[in-house]
This record gives C-alpha cells, sequence and structure tokens, in this order.
C-alpha cells in the first residue's frame, strides 16, 4: 500500500491497537475503482488540524478511502459483541469498517479515524463488507445535524464513491463514510472482552477506555466501577438529549452504546414528524422496541448488560459486586429525569435567565413539580393532535410574545389549550430561552429521503441546500421555509427507514 509524500504526511498513531491487540485485527481497505469526493466537512477539517485542499486533492482522496495511508500507520477492524434486540452475539466486529489509527487534533484531544464501507474483513459474516451512497450520506447530514444541535455525536468528515456498484434491492454506486470519533469503544467492546474469559483482556479494555474517556475514575477506590458510573451519567444526559429534539435512534443495540456518550451509528434513525410516543421509522423493528418512547428503558438495559460484563471488577464478591452494581445502575433514572427537565425548562421558558448552557437550571420561581405538570399536559395535547413535534415547540417563542396563532393552528384547537396557556403564561416565560432550545430545521425525513435520492443519481444540489440550512438549526433563514415544514399526511403515514447492509 503507497504512503503519502512527506508534504502530505498526516500523523496517526496506533493507540489502540497497541493498547487492546485482542480487540485488534490489522487489516487493509479494498481498492476503490474510481474514487471521486462527493462531500467534505472543511470546519470538521480545519478542527481536526488538516487541510480541506489537501483532502480534496487525489492525494487525499487516496487517504479518504484508506488507498494511501500515512507511514506507519496500521489500520486494524475492531472486534465487539453486541446485545442485538435483545439476543447475544459474542463476535460481531466491523464487518465493513477499519479504524485507521487516531490523530491527535490542534486542541491536544485524541480522535479516531474511520472508514465505513471500505470491503469486508475477518468480522463480515458473509456480508460483502460495502456501502451505498445514500446511506452513507445519511449518516454525513444527520451527525452533523446531531452536532448543530449541540449533541454529543460521532462525526462526519468525507463521503467518497468508490465507483463501485453494491448489489441490495437493486444496484446501487458505492461510497466510504470517513468517521471521526473520541474513541469507538462500545458497550459491546467489554462484552467481548468478558467474553474472551481473561480477566486481563477485560481489565486492559476498562483501564483504556478510563484513560481516554473518564481519567477521574483511576483515582477512585474501585477504578472500574467509577467508570461505569461515569457510563451512566454520560449516557443518561445522551438519550435526555435524544428525547428533547425527537430523535429516534432506530437500533440501540450494545453495540452501538459508546463509552463515550457520543451518539453511533445513523443507520435507521429519524426524527418524529407527528409526536407520538410510540412512533418506529425503523423496518428491522417490527416489535417496536427501540420506539422513540422506549429509548430511555432501552438505554438502561444496556447499562445492566455493561454492569455484568464488568462484574468481576467491581469486586472479588458476586454478590458484593451485584449490589455495586445495582446501586449504580440505579442512579440512572433520577439522572435521565434531571437531564430531562432541565432541558424541558429551557424548551418552555421557564428558566430565570437566558442561559440555556449546562445540565441543570437552579433558581427558578417555577416548581419543578409544575414545570413537569406544564410539560405533560403539553405533551398531551401534542399527542391527541397528532402535531408536529418540532415546529410546535418553536411556535411557544412567538406565543409568548403574545403571537399564539401558529401554535393554535398546530394544535387543532384543543380544548385544553387555552387553560394550558393562561397557565404557562402566567410565569412569563423567556421566548429568547427557547429560541435556543426549540430548533427550527432539525433533518425532516421528506427532505433527507429527497436529497439522498437526487444525490444517488449524481445531483449533490439538494444534499448541499439541506446541510447548510441544518448547520444553524435555531437561526431562521430566510428562504428556508420548506425546510422548517412537516412532510404531508401520505409520506409520514407509510415512511420506513433501513439500516443499509
Amino acid at each position: 500500500m503507497p504512503s503519502l509524500s512527506p508534504s502530505q504526511s498526516l500523523s496517526l498513531s496506533h493507540d489502540f491497537a497497541d493498547a487492546l491487540p485482542a480487540l485488534a485485527r490489522p487489516w487493509a481497505a479494498d481498492p476503490a475503482p474510481a474514487p471521486q469526493l462527493l462531500v467534505v466537512n472543511e470546519g470538521l477539517a480545519v478542527e481536526l488540524g488538516l487541510d480541506p485542499g489537501f483532502l480534496r486533492s487525489p492525494a487525499g482522496v487516496a487517504l479518504l478511502v484508506g488507498a494511501a495511508l500515512p507511514a506507519g500507520a496500521q489500520p486494524v477492524a475492531q472486534a465487539y459483541a453486541g446485545h442485538q434486540f435483545g439476543g447475544f452475539s459474542p463476535r460481531l466486529g466491523d464487518g465493513r469498517a477499519l479504524l485507521l489509527g487516531e490523530l491527535t487534533a490542534p486542541d491536544g484531544t485524541l480522535r479516531d479515524l474511520h472508514l465505513k464501507g471500505s470491503g469486508p474483513t475477518p468480522f463480515a459474516r458473509a456480508g460483502d463488507g460495502l456501502a451505498a451512497v445514500g446511506p452513507m450520506l445519511r449518516e454525513y447530514v444527520m451527525s452533523e445535524a446531531m452536532h448543530a444541535l449541540g449533541i454529543p455525536t460521532t462525526r462526519s468528515l468525507a463521503v467518497v464513491a468508490t465507483g463501485r456498484e453494491v448489489l441490495r434491492e437493486t444496484a446501487l454506486p458505492g461510497a466510504v463514510l470517513v468517521r471521526t470519533a473520541s474513541s469507538h469503544l462500545r458497550v459491546g467492546s467489554v462484552e467481548f472482552a468478558r467474553g474472551t474469559g481473561d480477566i486481563a483482556v477485560l481489565r486492559s479494555v476498562v483501564d483504556y477506555a478510563i484513560a481516554r474517556h473518564h481519567p477521574e475514575a483511576a483515582d477512585d477506590e474501585v477504578p472500574a466501577l467509577a467508570l461505569f458510573r461515569a457510563v451512566v451519567r454520560t449516557q443518561a444526559d445522551l438519550v435526555a438529549r435524544w428525547m428533547l429534539v425527537g430523535f429516534i435512534h432506530g437500533v440501540m443495540n450494545t453495540d452501538n452504546m459508546t463509552l463515550s456518550g457520543e451518539t453511533i451509528d445513523y443507520g435507521p434513525c429519524a426524527f418524529l414528524d407527528a409526536y407520538d410516543p410510540a412512533t418506529v421509522y425503523s423496518s428491522i423493528d417490527t416489535g417496536g422496541r427501540y420506539a422513540y418512547g422506549n429509548q430511555p428503558y432501552i438505554a438502561e438495559w444496556n447499562l445492566a448488560r455493561l454492569a455484568e460484563a464488568m462484574l468481576p471488577l467491581f469486586d472479588d464478591d458476586l454478590e458484593r459486586a451485584v449490589e455495586k452494581a445495582q446501586g449504580v445502575l440505579a442512579e440512572f433514572r433520577p439522572r435521565f429525569a434531571e437531564a430531562r427537565a432541565a432541558g424541558m425548562r429551557r424548551k418552555l421558558g421557564l428558566v430565570p435567565d437566558a442561559a440555556v448552557s449546562g445540565s441543570a437550571v437552579s433558581g427558578s420561581a417555577v416548581s419543578d413539580v409544575e414545570v413537569e405538570a406544564l410539560a405533560g399536559d403539553f405533551h398531551e395535547m401534542l399527542g391527541r393532535t397528532r402535531a408536529d413535534y418540532t415546529s410546535t415547540f418553536r411556535s411557544l417563542s412567538d406565543a409568548a410574545r403574545g403571537d399564539a396563532a401558529a401554535l393554535e393552528a398546530a394544535l387543532g384547537g384543543d380544548p385544553a389549550l387555552a387553560g394550558w396557556l393562561d397557565r404557562w403564561r402566567a410565569h412569563e416565560p423567556a421566548p429568547e430561552v427557547m429560541d435556543a432550545a426549540n430548533p427550527i430545521y432539525v433533518p425532516r425525513n421528506h427532505l433527507v429521503e429527497e436529497a439522498l435520492a437526487a444525490a444517488t443519481d449524481g445531483n449533490l444540489e439538494p444534499l448541499g441546500w439541506l446541510t447548510t440550512v441544518l448547520s444553524a438549526p435555531f437561526t431562521e433563514r430566510a428562504g428556508a421555509e420548506r425546510y422548517a415544514e412537516p412532510a404531508g399526511p401520505d409520506f409520514a403515514a407509510g415512511y420506513q427507514t433501513f439500516c443499509g447492509t
């Protein structure tokens, strides 16, 4: 495999491969017959210390598909296990992905540089290891939209068409996604380590996760338990943020839950249109396991599986280990409730000032009980009227400023609205707080599908407009009205998402 010339060099370490050889299988990307850059995230490139101009060059594109690597790079496919729809698979791993290595960004943080759709690996399980243009661009759109919304996420650096056809229901143009993350360590990584039966492997994964993501845990009396507590907290905060913007992950298997607290894997994900906690868009979630309203419970279930895998490191005595794990896991529900309540205060404008950062708000004259009552009653109206989640919450800003026409139109004349408005306005909600908490633009399902279909046919203009609008979700953009409008009832009624494999 050719290396980059010194003038085009990019320094990649092989931190993961060195630290966790039991979870790393050296491998190389399949050649891309005719690579063509479809989109590059110039802002992210600069954050990572990369030259967008170089990435657009033939040598840069060769790097982005794994065809030319920096000297010393050691790409690996990562091993992990996972509970998928409740059933345990002891050996999953990167079936169509490679970790090229880690780069150190200008701010000193370590970031994974990772390919998706780069060809089959030893973990491919008879799959072709490839990816199509549409699903890879979906991850690009969704992950960058989540980042703009302020939600922790893996990010997309680029999508490159490979010039190879991918056979799914039909022949589709192939592509590689270049993804970055603070790491790709997952609950499934710990499950795989436990499955080796070697306590040293399990300990090495936990120690590496502590060093990379939660270094404060190293000083705890039981570092592994402190790591578990940190993951419980970050996941409670993350899922609360998902719920507050109407995001549905769609495939919350344990191999898709990171130890860092970043959202990962945007296969069958979507955003709510009409509010309904039972909403499922994923075609493979036939039982509704990962419905919008189930996400907090599934997160807690996944964390219980993490605890089971880590038990030997909590205490030498199994009963004491289980008791310690249960005590920490019990912190998930109150932490989630706190994060959701703080976010709902902002969405309703019931905070003492315009500060919107942080996971908790104190000093408000509005009691937690009243906020919860107002939020609950508002969601009941959303459900009764099948109102659009995003635009209805955004209309609260105008209602706080004295114009409730859009809110009244959205809630379809619900008889409870007038009384609710009186109760809510009595607390003098702050519209500027709501402006910063309730997005105007989210990746509307019909617009995403429209952009992906056009891109698959070679027209990237709709994708460009969509990503531009989504990059500033809280700021109204002249001429972008259609990006704030929900889909028509015919689209919404039959909409499904697919995992792309």
